[in-house]
């Protein structure tokens, strides 16, 4: 390797080890100065805040939820974070239109590539959860992209509508991961590894899979894509033949969806918004959408942001220090 290469190397380490402390120093700073400022004004630093999108009646109301981005859980956010969809949050407002009274309807967006196989369960059953316990209708609203596990999320509605633009399906799993043991070799880098069991470092990335490895694999997201399967088959009442016609990991956009009756018909969210007024009564109702609370730690993490800006480089940081170390099974179509 020539001395470019190295100095190369040599500095990438360097940025991600001050990116690192950085990042883990305003994390500290921001989890103990602000949750201070928060109990000594007050604020609660777990409620949701309401903002009003269209006024009326507010003991009939649609709330509107968000899901924008890939669905992962990724932990906490720090000040360097982008902007995106955060999971517990996404929980607690789900949970919120479960205990509220005065929501009458939900509208859920989504604009998203699907995400996590747990995380998207999570959402999914959330969703059931409260059309069963509460009887609060739920249409969804496709954007751009309702893909993979973006469909998952969205299968319970009793609606959902889509452009003829958006790009949906992607029905399936996938696990990736990146195998650059002759990369290695050839600098002559030496992994040396002492696992417990044949199976404990599965899908190494210094070493090419077994056929049994892949077996194990396999069988794992056989079974993930059949509750994928099962989820449409409950939520579009269509028959397992029918799903599977189109569950073969195909991309399709919105009048595909309708068509193959993966959706129900076209419009952007105020066309949505007004077909749950005109089907359940809610003429006079208030819309309204839920966001995080106004607590001094969401206003040091944004101003934070701000400050430091979230230029290309920063952001690229920030997915790299959010992604998980390890392969994992994805509703997923496409980069995230």
């Amino acid at each position: 390797m020539n001395t470019k290469r190295w100095i190369a190397l040599v500095a990438a380490a360097v940025l991600l080890v001050i990116s690192l402390v950085i990042n883990s120093a305003f994390s500290v700073l921001q989890s103990d100065f602000t949750s201070g400022f928060d109990d000594w004004t007050g604020m609660d630093q777990t409620a949701l805040s309401e903002r009003v999108v269209e006024p009326g009646d507010a003991s009939n109301r649609i709330a509107v939820l968000n899901v924008d981005g890939a669905i992962q859980d990724t932990g906490e956010a720090s000040v360097f974070a982008a902007a995106g969809y955060n999971h517990d949050l996404f929980m607690e407002q789900l949970q919120a239109v479960k205990e509220d009274s005065s929501v009458k309807g939900v509208v859920l967006q989504v604009n998203s590539p699907g995400g996590g196989v747990v995380e998207s369960a999570q959402i999914h059953d959330k969703i059931k959860e409260i059309q069963e316990e509460t009887g609060k209708p739920l249409y969804v609203s496709m954007g751009a992209m309702a893909a993979s596990g973006g469909y998952y999320i969205a299968a319970p509605a009793e609606k959902i509508f889509v452009s003829e633009e958006t790009l949906t399906g992607s029905i399936g799993v996938i696990m990736q991961s990146v195998n650059y043991g002759e990369l290695a070799e050839r600098y002559g880098i030496d992994f040396v590894t002492i696992k417990s069991g044949p199976y404990k470092d599965i899908l190494s990335p210094t070493r090419e899979m077994t056929e049994e490895e892949r077996a194990l694999l396999q069988d794992m997201l056989d079974s993930s894509y059949e509750e994928f399967v099962d989820v449409i088959e409950e939520g579009r009442d269509m028959t397992e033949a029918e799903v599977k016609e189109y569950a073969d990991g195909r991309i399709m956009n919105g009048r595909q969806a309708v068509e193959a009756n993966l959706a129900d018909d076209f419009g952007f969210a105020e066309d949505v918004i007004q077909a749950m007024r005109d089907d359940f009564d809610l003429a006079d109702g208030e819309v309204f959408e839920y966001g995080a609370g106004d607590n001094w730690s969401s206003l040091f993490a944004m101003k934070a942001g701000s400050f430091f800006g979230m230029d290309m480089e920063t952001k690229f940081i920030s997915d790299m220090l959010s992604q998980n170390s390890g392969p994992r099974m994805m509703y997923l179509y496409g980069e995230n």
